[in-house]
């Protein structure tokens, strides 16, 4: 399977727009191509049982964001402050950026 394109980059703002924790937005942590998958700040926490070690200190129950499928989730549009579709365009000096498909507005910061 080869390198699959998202919409979705690291650091984006993004609303989750189905299951249980519809209606939140949060900052993407981490992008998953190969699952189609992304990590959101303070979305999907779960609770895990962490032996003692290094990492987790003294273990026991630790939370965690656990990874939500990228079709439930959409970028929101600083400007318009909606969640919008992602529309792609190459500027004059060559460069492929994104856009939003409400307001026009470019998505990523030049």
């Amino acid at each position: 399977m080869g390198h699959i394109k998202l919409h979705i980059k690291r650091d984006d703002k993004v609303m989750v727009i189905a299951g249980k924790e519809k209606g939140k937005i949060g900052r993407v942590l981490r992008v998953l191509p190969e699952k189609q998958r992304v990590i959101v700040e303070k979305v999907n926490i779960v609770k895990r049982h962490a032996p003692p070690s290094p990492t987790t200190g003294q273990g026991g129950i630790i939370e965690k964001e656990a990874p939500i499928h990228i079709s439930n989730v959409m970028i929101v549009c600083d400007k318009c402050m909606n969640p919008t579709r992602v529309g792609r365009k190459f500027l004059e000096d060559g460069r492929k950026v994104r856009y939003c498909k409400k307001c026009g507005e470019l998505i990523d910061k030049i």
